[in-house]
């Protein structure tokens, strides 16, 4: 079963958002506004990349409908602009899931020992709630069921194990580690070795009856999210997916003052003036606290990225961390996943520019601890997209370190700079863009020194 296209599910009620609207103050839907827009940023940026991937057919970044998987046998390059920061360490394989009608059956091949691989399953709110994998799971052959909210059967002879979605959409994201160029055609035998199906299907049994049609509202650009008053519409629209959680009751309620997720369209057009300019005020003051918690938490190391992914238990309410982390790399894993290490600023806390050169030291016996692979991926500003650059190298990995000159205790120092550092060090060099931008590590499946914080990160020195 799949559902290209979608209907809201109550008619359009002109009235409704006006109504709602009509007891609350414009200090108070400000307020509101604020609120929504920390809460469900998240929410609208990974509608806008499931729009494009699984429903605009005519999109350059269209993969397939829903329910169905697509593998994606190379890693990404400054092509790919739907999802920002992505990693073009691994090639990614993709599944769209609509759990509103029946279960899906996830089966993955038995992989050979020393090769990572992950299935990381995303819900609407970008929880990461159920992992399958090398670290989770074990590199052994398997089949899993993903249910939605809805459904209420029990676990059929064959599946390994039962993950449950409390949302009715989700996305389930696939890394498959490449060992090297070379290595590509290898990973692409096991992405075929990867099915998904639905679970009447695998029951070979008659599909039940198919979900309600529902049409898509177009998504707003990146820039749009951040000022257009219309982000609360795809806001409302896409929380008649998310069956309230027991934690979110009152702050449910307190979005339904102003008509946001009350089950019928949120209409911006019906509200007075007044109360438009107090959501455009709401939502500025939203990317104010955001502007002001990466530059004090994040920039400074106060927090980690391990803050910003995970569970709905592991962020526990933290909205501005969830925002972040949507931000600045949605879709991150949870930290025993993978951790970022990110860099921001240099050693002298000043932004990082392509004006400047820098070098990263790994001092012997210091590479980052992981039992998978880790890697350093450098990313233009504003965009948080890949790179473009001569050497077509957007980061520098694990994989490389055979290639890469050693320093003479045996630690490894990078290049971090627009122009070549010299022909003899250019293996080594991680080109910038001329302006702005920032760097990710990732550490994948990182060891316990690494999760408990007695290996850190070394500093980004800027030597001109």
């Amino acid at each position: 079963m799949s559902t290209a296209l979608t209907i809201a599910a109550d008619p359009f009620n002109p009235t409704s958002t006006k109504a709602a609207a009509a007891e609350t103050t414009a200090a108070e839907a400000r307020a509101i506004a604020k609120e929504a827009t920390i809460y469900g940023f998240p929410l609208v940026d990974n509608y806008r990349v499931q729009y494009s991937y699984f429903v605009d057919k005519s999109g350059a970044e269209y993969k397939s409908d829903w329910n169905a998987l697509v593998n994606n046998a190379r890693v990404y390059t400054p092509d790919d602009k739907a999802i920002q920061t992505p990693n073009s360490d691994t090639p990614y394989s993709y599944v769209g899931a609509d759990l509103r009608a029946e279960p899906l059956v996830f089966t993955v091949p038995s992989i050979e020992k020393g090769r990572y691989y992950s299935l990381q399953f995303i819900d609407m709110y970008t929880f990461n709630f159920a992992y399958v994998g090398s670290r989770a799971t074990g590199n052994e052959a398997g089949r899993f069921l993903l249910a939605g909210p809805g459904w209420k059967g029990t676990k059929p002879t064959g599946i390994k194990d039962i993950i449950r979605c409390e949302t009715e959409f989700a996305f389930i994201l696939y890394r498959t580690q490449l060992f090297g160029p070379d290595d590509i055609g290898n990973v692409g035998k096991i992405q075929e070795g990867y099915g998904v199906q639905t679970l009447s299907s695998f029951l070979g049994e008659p599909a039940p009856a198919a979900a309600p049609i529902v049409e898509f509202l177009p998504p707003l650009t990146p820039d749009q999210q951040k000022t257009s008053p219309k982000f609360f519409e795809q806001l409302s629209f896409i929380l008649q997916f998310c069956p309230t959680h027991p934690s979110e009751t009152k702050i449910r309620e307190r979005f339904a003052k102003l008509g946001i997720g009350t089950g019928k369209p949120f209409d911006v057009a019906a509200l007075k003036p007044e109360m438009v300019n107090a959501l455009s005020a709401g939502m500025a003051d939203a990317w104010a606290e955001f502007k002001q918690f990466k530059e004090t938490e994040l920039d400074t190391g106060k927090r980690s990225s391990g803050d910003s992914f995970g569970t709905r238990e592991h962020l526990a309410g933290r909205y501005i961390d969830r925002m972040s982390g949507a931000v600045l790399g949605i879709y991150g894993n949870s930290k025993d996943e993978a951790m970022y290490p990110a860099y921001f600023v240099d050693d002298g806390k000043k932004p990082l520019t392509g004006d400047a050169q820098y070098t990263l030291r790994f001092a012997s016996g210091e590479l980052p601890p992981v039992n998978a692979f880790w890697s350093l991926t450098l990313y233009e500003l504003p965009s948080s997209l890949l790179s473009a650059n001569d050497l077509h190298r957007y980061l520098i990995n694990s994989a490389m370190l055979p290639d890469l000159r050693k320093d003479e205790d045996g630690g490894v120092t990078l290049y971090i700079q627009h122009a070549s550092p010299s022909k003899d060090k250019e293996a080594n060099w991680l080109p910038t863009p001329v302006g702005p931008f920032f760097m990710a590590m990732r550490l994948y499946w990182p060891k316990a020194e690494a999760l408990d914080g007695r290996w850190k990160a070394p500093a980004l020195i800027r030597s001109v």
